[in-house]
């Protein structure tokens, strides 16, 4: 390809909407374009880097046995209405309807249209197990698109869906998926960490998140600095603790203190000048639009997503002003679990707590010395607070390190969450109707090319690795107007471009430092640099972009030594 066909309009400016490095960069590097808040258009140059990568995908897929398919992005309301999810899924769904009023949504995920697919066309036990895959847009209207690919509300993504006879045959294909994952993502250059992570809007019990460790990252990722332990935020185990009957005579005398105005964790700290860790957090939701009673210590925070799981309900949300005075009798701030007539779930360390400081259901008032079993019942301990950086490992006995992730791909077990409630069926050998077993598997096709720019780039732009590279060599004549530079570099183009490598010809009549910065900016990862110095002794500069480094090579070796190193590559 000739330079000078190329539409890559490159950018000597970072236009003021880019955040972060992998969105300065491809808009510098002229691989995309916005559209609209969170909508882009691939440029040449960016797209051949996004089909790169969904043919790496390909290739990986289809050697698990996985066949690709392709599904509407439009989708019939009545199928979400059938999981419940027409509701549920939130104002992230676009939707709309056609000029008889039918309405449909434009689809953010495909497991309704998938599942409804298989049910009418998959009757036996024989025709399982069965995994199909697409490569398609996805729409979600995101409240706040940023970062360019990293959030947006038009992005490609790979979704695989896979159906099965039982637990033990999903068991086989998620882990085949998952080892797939790990193939995908080291052939486009990334390094990624697979974390144990919250399934969220997509259901099922058992999901690892795909990280790649970036300060860009949006999400907590905690990891064990002794094992392999992993896990998202959300997900993160807490340690469990039980310290057993707390003995009277270690219990002070039940006291009530004013505390006129404090009404938070630092403010009841330093007015009864007590640790945080000594005062218990009384929190009020409505669990299905019940009240319920959530404990944590003050200095930890509740993880409203392992409160949910224990509960086991639709909803969860703090409880309003009025519904916490109506159970309470105080207004936010004062509640206590003492006097409570609302069941009360607790963090497991909350048993550790001797002479806890809590609301006195009171304004203005705070209770001292109140102790579990003498002073208030809990219904049911577990894991709720939300884990942080520097708490031990739940796996061994490390300790938790914090790092920010971007997640490029997650693989869910879904079980029957949705064959069940769109009644798909097959039948087994014994002739009864069993409900298939799911799962799913996502990768995030635009969100894994920035990520690699993320973590390979420098000051001079992006540092593709040759896989997923738009073009893997670049000539580069000094001057086009010397016809020995010229024909020089033809020749060699053309030469490679015989042995099958994807080569660009910078054609244009600029000055050397435009293309080289160009070159740079882009990221060829090989640059073949023809000058008339060079060219008097026989020789070709060929420059590695990663490393920065300078070879001198004969003109007749130069194409084997690219060769050479893209084979190593």
């Amino acid at each position: 390809m000739l330079m000078s066909q190329i539409y890559s309009p490159t950018l000597r400016e970072t236009p003021a909407e880019a955040e972060i490095v992998s969105h300065q960069l491809m808009l510098r590097a002229g691989l995309l374009r916005r559209s609209a808040t969170g909508i882009y258009s691939y440029l040449p140059l960016g797209l051949r880097v996004i089909r790169k990568i969904e043919q790496i995908i390909r290739e990986e897929l289809n050697a698990i046995g996985s066949q690709e398919v392709l599904l509407p992005i439009v989708q019939p309301a009545e199928l979400w209405h059938e999981t419940g999810r027409w509701d549920d899924y939130g104002p992230e769904m676009f939707k709309l309807k056609d000029r008889n009023g039918r309405q449909f949504s434009l689809g953010p995920t495909h497991e309704e249209i998938i599942t409804a697919l298989i049910r009418s066309e998959v009757r036996s036990y024989r025709q399982l197990p069965l995994s199909l895959y697409q490569i398609q847009n996805k729409y979600r209207d995101e409240i706040r698109p940023r970062f360019g690919l990293m959030r947006g509300r038009e992005f490609i993504m790979k979704d695989m869906y896979s159906f099965h006879r039982n637990e033990e045959d999903l068991d086989k294909t998620y882990w085949d998926a998952y080892h797939a994952y790990e193939r995908i993502f080291s052939r486009c250059g990334l390094e990624t960490r697979a974390v144990e992570a919250d399934s969220g809007a997509i259901g099922g019990d058992v999901t690892h998140e795909f990280m790649v460790l970036a300060d860009a990252g949006e999400d907590l990722v905690l990891y064990c600095d002794s094992c392999s332990y992993a896990a998202n935020a959300e997900r993160a185990e807490g340690v469990p603790v039980d310290n057993g009957n707390i003995p009277e005579n270690k219990m002070n005398k039940l006291a009530e203190e004013a505390t006129p105005q404090a009404s938070t964790i630092d403010q009841i700290s330093e007015f009864l000048n007590v640790k945080s860790s000594e005062i218990i957090k009384t929190l009020i939701y409505l669990a299905d639009g019940k009240p319920i009673a959530a404990l944590v210590r003050g200095d930890h925070n509740i993880n409203e997503i392992k409160l949910q799981k224990m509960l086991r309900c639709e909803s969860l949300e703090l409880a309003d002003d009025e519904t916490i005075f109506n159970v309470t009798g105080a207004r936010v701030g004062f509640a206590g679990p003492v006097g409570l007539k609302i069941p009360i779930y607790a963090d497991y360390a909350i048993s550790t707590v001797i002479n806890a400081v809590v609301g006195a259901n009171k304004d203005d008032y705070h209770l001292c010395n109140v102790n579990l079993n003498r002073d208030f019942e809990v219904a049911k301990f577990g894991d709720l607070r939300a884990t942080e950086a520097g708490d031990p490992c739940p796996r061994c006995s490390g300790t938790l390190v914090g790092a920010r992730g971007i997640e490029v791909g997650q693989v869910f077990k879904l079980g029957t969450k949705y064959s069940r409630s769109l009644n798909a069926t097959f039948l087994e050998e014994n002739g009864k109707e069993t409900p298939f077993v799911m799962g799913c598997y996502g990768i995030g096709v635009g969100r894994t090319a920035a990520a690699v720019i993320e973590k390979s780039y420098d000051e001079d732009g992006i540092i593709w690795p040759l896989s997923i590279a738009p073009y893997q060599v670049i000539v580069v004549p000094v001057s086009m107007k010397d016809e020995k530079q010229a024909e020089a570099a033809r020749n060699i183009y053309k030469e490679l471009e015989a042995a099958g490598i994807e080569v660009v010809l910078d054609d244009r009549d600029e000055r050397p430092g435009v293309k080289f910065k160009d070159a740079d900016l882009i990221g060829f990862p090989l640059r073949i640099t023809i000058g008339s110095k060079s060219l008097e002794k026989g020789e070709m500069e060929l420059v590695i972009r990663k490393t920065k480094e300078k070879l001198s090579i004969p003109i007749e070796d130069i194409a084997q030594k690219v060769l050479q190193l893209i084979k190593e590559a």
